[in-house]
């Protein structure tokens, strides 16, 4: 559980004192975008990996 709270720490500090807004709005979509592709990529080849590459 501490490494997620380090990992939320960063990402508060990344944004802090950030202009202009409208900016880090597009900044923090953007980052929960690129991890939910992360994951899909992840899940996607755990998912083949167990299955046995069938396609």
């Amino acid at each position: 559980m501490g490494t997620i709270t380090h990992f939320r720490d960063l990402y508060v500090q990344a944004f802090e004192n950030c202009k202009p807004e409208i900016l880090v709005t597009i900044l923090k979509v953007y980052s929960v975008f690129c991890a939910l592709m992360l994951f899909m990529a992840v899940y996607a080849f755990m998912y083949r990996a167990l299955n046995g590459f069938d396609f």
